[in-house]
């Protein structure tokens, strides 16, 4: 058990100061809770003592313990963890991101606390290096740190949205539904990198069959037909033969630096979107793209909705959850929207009314949220519409996947397909100026 110190907010806005004692900081959240107190700021400042007869109960096992037989190989305590970046931060595949989610939040949403639900994780063989995680994370709970923190300190795998949301989970007493939601999210986005491979393995060949026969046409067809043309007495160039040949002379000469423009723009590229001043365009940008930014709204619609209906349903003040809802925003553009919809709810306007000023939001989801207020079952009302802008996300993928097969084939037919035209047009131009003479 831990002593904890806290300062909430009372039902009448009085601020409340003390100490309670609780197993973790979920059930600490939980206590404040049925006594009515909104927690502010909530840290563990020590950890209750135990009494003198589990003291003795405990010295008394330890002196139980008998060392390890000579020529007995003792139990190892830790195996062979997962590897480390050069912070000493865990490095975690996505699949392993999924399976600590769904195996977290399967435990939670059964009644154990998190630090039990953690330890029992660590002591299951069949996780894998998932038992380095949990046991790091629960090292870090069981001193005081919040999961959300210790999350960061542990891997940076986890991101900051998945952090951000579990510190929304936590302020929110509902950690086991938001991780539920997160490792449903992280499935479907697993699935969906999953599917667009598989879609593109077929594209990726047609692409490298049309460069192979590009490579034939520039550096074998091309030159014999210049050199049968050339050697013909009489023989004139055609039209046809002149562009396929210019164009075979420009990139055998300039193939290299083209390469090397390519990559030096993609470089260039890449370090100006990741620098931190130029985040905030590259952000206003990618809502704009065709296609993807259709994709990129219904994805921040369905997470900001679901996160909100989950924090408001257990309790939360709506402003309180804005807050956190706008934290596990990582586009920048859009919380700069959210933090104006925080200052006008903040300063007493309704929470329809904020999201109309900004300019961003559908009016479907404005009146899915107006009429929640009007019902008192706001929570609900967030979660219809969550579910509405999923089927949204989902048709909005499926029309990107149909794309790419098409997009692909138009383009390889229209490349091959030219230089297959030019190559026989002036084959046959070169026959006919035979037949002439």
């Amino acid at each position: 058990m831990a002593v904890f110190t806290y300062k909430a907010l009372a039902k009448d806005g009085a601020v409340s100061t003390g100490e309670i004692t609780a197993g973790d900081r979920t059930e600490a959240i939980k206590v404040l809770s049925r006594r009515g107190l909104q927690p502010v700021n909530l840290s563990a400042s020590s950890v209750a003592k135990p009494s003198p007869k589990a003291k003795k109960n405990d010295s008394s096992k330890a002196t139980k313990e008998s060392p390890p037989v000579k020529g007995e190989k003792p139990p190892e305590k830790e195996g062979k963890g997962p590897a480390r970046d050069a912070n000493g931060l865990l490095k975690l595949k996505r699949a392993e991101v999924v399976m600590f989610t769904e195996e977290l939040s399967e435990m939670l949403g059964a009644g154990l606390q998190l630090e039990p639900a953690l330890k029992s994780m660590e002591n299951r063989e069949e996780l894998g290096s998932l038992k380095d995680v949990s046991r790091d994370i629960r090292q870090l709970v069981r001193d005081g740190s919040s999961f959300s923190l210790a999350l960061r300190k542990v891997s940076d795998s986890f991101g900051p949205l998945y952090c951000s949301l579990a510190a929304a989970g936590e302020a929110s007493g509902a950690l086991d539904t938001i991780l539920k939601r997160q490792a449903h999210y992280l499935k479907t986005l697993q699935e969906l990198q999953s599917k667009v491979t598989l879609a593109l393995i077929y594209p990726a060949f047609l692409v490298l069959a049309g460069i192979g026969v590009g490579v034939i046409f520039v550096t074998k067809l091309i030159p014999q037909l210049t050199d049968l043309i050339s050697s013909t007495p009489g023989g004139k160039i055609p039209l046809g033969a002149k562009i396929l040949i210019n164009t075979s002379n420009f990139f055998q000469q300039w193939w290299l630096v083209m390469l090397l423009t390519l990559v030096g723009g993609a470089l260039i590229f890449k370090a100006w979107k990741d620098a931190e001043s130029n985040r905030l365009t590259w952000d206003r940008t990618k809502l704009k793209l065709p296609l993807l930014g259709a994709v990129i709204e219904s994805r921040f619609y369905v997470q900001f909705l679901e996160t909100l209906a989950n924090l408001v349903g257990n309790g939360l003040p709506l402003l309180r959850s804005l807050e956190l809802s706008r934290d596990a925003t990582q586009n920048l553009h859009i919380r700069g929207h959210m933090d104006r919809v925080i200052e006008m709810v903040g300063d007493g306007r309704s929470f329809s009314r904020s999201l109309i000023s900004t300019g961003i939001f559908p009016p479907l989801l404005i009146d899915m949220v107006s009429v929640g207020e009007k019902t008192g079952k706001l929570d609900k009302s967030l979660r219809r519409a969550a579910e509405r802008y999923d089927s949204e996300l989902n048709k909005s993928l499926s029309r990107v996947m149909e794309l790419i097969m098409p997009v692909v084939l138009v383009v390889m037919a229209l490349l091959i397909g030219t230089m297959a035209y030019l190559m026989i047009t002036a084959i046959f131009q070169t026959i006919d100026n035979l037949g002439g003479r």
